[in-house]
């Protein structure tokens, strides 16, 4: 943390790639809790997503360097990003629900300063208000749940609850916060609202991080609620109706970072009926497609940013015939479209082939939605690509500069684990 105000913005940053390859020897190939102790503990699913925290933390340095050469308060921001990554660590890793929900709650203000020091636009103080508000309105009912659980069962570790809450009122309260920063459709305006107004760094931990906080509640407390399913099944409906309505949103943005937005809340929906499931597939691919959509959506963003960067502009309008000028990033382009149709071999196709596996399973006729949302999905994306690299070039572009080694990595450091990890996928999948 002192480095940070001393003035070593790269140094910062490679520590963080450091910590997350230390972190990484921690690893555990016997699929059993490490590290416990009385409050904290990992298993796969804690283990991938803290990985995926430190991995995408690092990266948003990487991607943050106008900060950096503006000389725009980057010690400051470098503060709250590692405040950002303390909350995010102990939030996944505590086994206990209260603490759990401390630093789930203490993760949503660096984010939110983020967003309001850093952001582009006048309107992203709205934006943090959005996110501020959703967020507080629904955690508060799941504090006071949490104070009723104590007093009842005696006991708020995730590990030994055994017992079960069979009303619908117990389900809302305790669900409803993590329903919301999934998001689930209704209450998913908050997202593309913070997304389009945050800085990139901003961007990449929302899509990255903060939304897998959401599926991460609900795999973690879905085990008090086996008794009831009547409204698991209209959460299920929700989402996958919710999901194919958001892909045709998708179809008609012209702000690419807004087209990026809406996706991940499409990929989410899917994430949120396979989880509604309660199927060992529906868990299991829910982890696989957090961790891949955390990789894909924000190497996504960053390439808009880089546009971004270069035009002033995120308009699909005006960001066009990139293949004429940046031959070289319109391959990254291809890459990250392809994965984020789920083409092989990314993550993305693994987790889609588990969710149907257990969407279908446990009501046939979701059938209709998954394949109405997988083919929109395969548009929109082919919209995104085709618009912003074919076609003539803007008249009004003067004068341009190529892309830097620093993007090609960034670049490359989302991909690579994206398509490479999917040749170990017991480890990411096999968490229960």
């Amino acid at each position: 943390m002192p480095l940070c105000f001393l003035n070593k913005f790269w140094l910062v940053q490679w520590i963080f790639l450091l910590l997350m390859f230390t972190f990484m020897l921690n690893f555990s190939f016997n699929f059993m809790f490490i590290n416990i102790s009385y409050f904290f503990g990992l298993d796969l699913l804690s283990f991938m997503l803290i990985l995926l925290s430190f991995w995408i933390c690092s990266l948003m340095i990487l991607a943050s360097e106008k900060i950096y050469k503006l000389n725009n308060y980057y010690n400051l921001f470098l503060f709250f990003l590692i405040i950002l990554m303390i909350s995010l660590y102990i939030t996944f890793s505590s086994l206990n629900l209260f603490i759990f929900y401390l630093f789930f709650e203490i993760s949503l203000i660096p984010t939110f300063f983020l967003i309001i020091g850093w952001g582009y636009q006048p309107e992203r103080i709205e934006a943090g208000v959005y996110l501020l508000f959703y967020t507080l309105l629904m955690s508060l009912p799941m504090m006071i749940m949490l104070f009723y659980i104590y007093e009842n069962f005696f006991t708020l570790s995730i590990l030994i609850m055994s017992f079960s809450l069979d009303s619908i009122f117990m389900f809302l309260c305790i669900n409803m916060i993590f329903f919301v920063k999934m998001p689930m459709f209704f209450i998913h305006l908050w997202l593309p609202k913070a997304h389009v107004e945050a800085p990139i760094s901003g961007s990449m931990i929302l899509a990255g991080i903060m939304l897998k906080l959401g599926g991460y509640g609900l795999l973690r407390l879905m085990k008090l609620f086996l008794k009831f399913n009547f409204s698991n099944m209209i959460v299920f409906n929700i989402s996958l109706i919710g999901g194919f309505i958001i892909t045709l949103i998708c179809l008609r943005q012209s702000d690419m970072k807004s087209l990026i937005a809406y996706s991940s809340v499409s990929h989410m929906a899917l994430v949120l009926a396979g989880i509604m499931t309660l199927n060992l597939w529906g868990f299991w691919g829910a982890l696989v497609m957090m961790l891949a959509h955390g990789l894909c959506s924000s190497g996504l963003f960053c390439l808009a940013n880089i546009s971004y960067e270069r035009l002033g502009s995120r308009s699909l309008y005006l960001n066009k015939g990139m293949l004429n000028i940046l031959p070289n990033l319109s391959l990254w382009w291809f890459l990250l479209c392809s994965s984020n149709i789920a083409a092989p071999p990314s993550m993305n196709l693994m987790g889609e082939i588990m969710l149907i596996n257990s969407i279908v399973s446990f009501n046939w006729m979701g059938m209709i939605f998954l394949s109405l949302i997988s083919f929109f999905s395969s548009i929109y994306t082919l919209f995104l690509y085709s618009y912003s690299q074919h076609g003539a070039l803007y008249s009004s572009i003067f004068s341009f500069y190529q892309g830097l080694n620093r993007e090609y990595l960034l670049l490359f450091l989302h991909w690579f684990p994206l398509n490479i990890l999917i040749l170990k996928g017991e480890y990411l999948s096999l968490w229960i």
